[in-house]
């Protein structure tokens, strides 16, 4: 299973990714664009999810567009989810300690690829 070590670690790892803390919540961003985020969520979203819902925060990643929030829900249910507003945008959330580090890799990386400049893109497609 995945813990938040291994979500800054692959986020940073990524070609011009920084970290910024907001002092409640972190977020990982790709020049001044934001591709993942701690996401804490509110009460009526936890009682809605019920015990799906993480005990911390959720990791928010952007999709390509939201179909692929559809497929990322449909094929890991138990990893990925949306709240109200969430699947109309092109972004999907993560309850982090249910994924596998390959989720969360390859998700994180395909929103840092969603975000990042096209130079970045080459220097990462060039690994």
């Amino acid at each position: 299973m995945a813990s938040w070590d291994d979500v800054r670690r692959i986020a940073l790892d990524l070609p011009g990714a920084v970290e910024e803390d907001g002092g409640r919540t972190r977020s990982w961003r790709v020049g001044s664009r934001a591709f993942a985020w701690e996401r804490l969520l509110r009460r009526g979203e936890r009682e809605r999810l019920g015990d799906r819902a993480p005990q911390g925060p959720a990791l928010g990643l952007r999709t390509a567009d939201p179909g692929v929030v559809d497929a990322l829900v449909a094929a890991r249910p138990g990893v990925f989810f949306t709240v109200a507003g969430y699947g109309l945008h092109p972004m999907v959330l993560a309850h982090v300690e249910r994924a596998d580090v390959e989720d969360l890799d390859e998700a994180i990386t395909e929103a840092w690829w969603c975000r990042a400049p096209r130079r970045l893109r080459e220097e990462l497609g060039g690994r």
